[in-house]
């Protein structure tokens, strides 16, 4: 049993995309939240998209890109999971490190650790349904999860430029706010409930 633990910020935050392609909105749109994140929070990417095929049979010698997958988890104080939405779901790379990161049973580094969901799709409901879904499966992880602002965004064309800026103000100006939410959620979840290392 590690060490339960707690510090004063700034806190890291590991940002998981939901989408591995090199011209993802999805990715775009987390590095315009990076940039809008309150100082208190360091923002780098966890990357997925080294890792095999979720494999039971391997639960006894994890493969190094899953060992480093959850390790970054571990030494996170929150994540960030910024998702499109496939067939009113979840892309099949991002449920794939979620099992890679809770397994084998009993050793998941997503239990108690807090995360924050947003995504966006060209849709008008923008990421609505895949976004129900991945909480679902978050919640059996001991995740707990903010809820208390939603994020759907439709995507429109140049909604974020190529300095990762968010160009339309009202959406900028609810984004931002999104941050500071996720920052005062961390901040909550890191002071009751106690974290492992």
């Amino acid at each position: 049993m590690t060490d339960t633990y707690h510090h004063e910020p700034p806190y890291t935050i590991g940002v998981i995309c939901g989408s591995i392609s090199a011209s993802s909105i999805n990715r775009r749109l987390a590095r315009a939240l990076m940039k809008l994140a309150p100082d208190a929070l360091e923002c780098s990417f966890i990357e997925i998209d080294a890792l095999d095929l979720y494999d039971h049979d391997r639960d006894d010698a994890y493969p190094p890109e899953a060992v480093a997958l959850k390790e970054a988890i571990t030494r996170a104080d929150g994540i960030l999971i910024v998702t499109p939405e496939y067939n009113r779901s979840i892309p099949g790379v991002l449920k794939n490190a979620i099992d890679w990161a809770s397994r084998p049973y009993g050793d998941n580094a997503l239990s108690r650790k807090p995360v924050g969901v947003i995504g966006t799709s060209p849709g008008a409901i923008g990421t609505a349904v895949g976004q129900q879904h991945l909480k679902s499966i978050l919640s059996y992880c001991n995740a707990p999860l903010m809820n208390d602002i939603e994020a759907y965004v439709q995507y429109t064309d140049g909604l974020v430029d190529d300095d990762d800026e968010v160009t339309v103000e009202s959406t900028k100006e609810f984004l931002t706010t999104y941050m500071h939410a996720f920052d005062d959620f961390v901040r909550r979840v890191l002071t009751v409930v106690p974290q492992q290392r």
